[in-house]
């Protein structure tokens, strides 16, 4: 049976009125004149039927039957939008790229202008997130994780950085601490709730130290011992910067944790993650060409 559907720029125009609240925004993101989108929304009323905005002009309010149609379409054309980049293959627009919170904050972006200058066509997209990553079912062009694998069928693995790890603290703090921390308040995040234990088995120093305080970003730990409020285990890339500078010590240095730092991204041609996927490798090699691990 044939789908009858209405006008796809009718449905366009009132999906994005009714996303904004005023006719004015849509136009502005359609690129189109507010008059115009007006009658897209008035060919969809008597298409339809039914009324979908009400109320004066300056203050329309979506009636229960634009309610109820708007949050399908929303999903509709976030699929669209989704399944026509899978297969776009161009060197403009934009790229969406899910990464490691802390790791965006602390390693990526102070480094995105270079990509940025070099590409000004393509808009990075940055997404936070630490979870396992579906390229096609997520809809990102490319995943940045740190992990021993196995890692997603279909994905190309582009390996940045070998992990090295190690108990890092401000220096005030590091002047008062012994050899295993006894004393020192010990910081924890929840998504290395082990860190600790890894690394007193991988260095085989005992014993792993007292339950401490528990943060739920690693962001947040991290500023923690800058500001002096306890020692913690991080990973070089994302505190290379402040050992440099001073503002943390890392009194047993590093040790490799087992895991890799990748980008994933899908096996078929795809200019813009090709091109970001390079950038990131140059970019890591370089990283660890000018700060070699402490």
């Amino acid at each position: 049976m044939a789908r009858r559907i209405p006008s796809l720029n009718a449905l366009r125009a009132f999906e994005a009125a009714g996303r904004h609240g005023q006719m004015t925004l849509a136009a502005g993101e359609l690129n189109v004149t507010h008059s115009a989108v007006s009658r897209q929304v008035k060919h969809l009323e008597a298409v339809l039927g039914v009324k979908l905005f009400e109320g004066p002009k300056n203050a329309l309010r979506l009636t229960e039957a634009g309610r109820a149609l708007l949050p399908g379409l929303t999903t509709a054309f976030d699929q669209i939008d989704v399944a026509v980049r899978l297969v776009a293959d161009t060197e403009e627009g934009p790229l969406d790229v899910s990464c490691l919170g802390t790791f965006s904050m602390r390693w990526l972006i102070p480094r995105l202008h270079r990509f940025k200058a070099a590409h000004r066509a393509i808009e990075v997209r940055l997404t936070a997130s630490d979870n396992p990553v579906d390229l096609a079912r997520d809809g990102f062009d490319v995943a940045i994780r740190v992990g021993a694998g196995p890692w997603p069928e279909g994905a190309e693995v582009v390996r940045l950085l070998a992990e090295h790890v190690g108990p890092v603290l401000a220096p005030r703090l590091a002047r008062k601490a012994s050899a295993n921390f006894s004393g020192i308040p010990v910081l924890h995040t929840r998504t290395r709730i082990h860190a600790w234990a890894d690394w007193f088995f991988r260095t085989g120093r005992t014993p792993p130290p007292a339950a401490g305080t528990e943060y739920e970003h690693f962001y947040f730990m991290l500023e923690a011992a800058t500001a002096g409020l306890g020692v913690c285990i991080a990973p070089w890339p994302l505190v290379a910067d402040d050992i440099l500078a001073g503002r943390l010590v890392a009194p047993h240095g590093f040790v490799e944790s087992g895991q890799d730092y990748v980008a994933l991204r899908r096996k078929r041609p795809h200019r813009k993650s090709a091109l970001f996927c390079e950038w990131l490798r140059a970019e890591a090699n370089l990283f660890a060409a000018q700060h070699p691990v402490g």
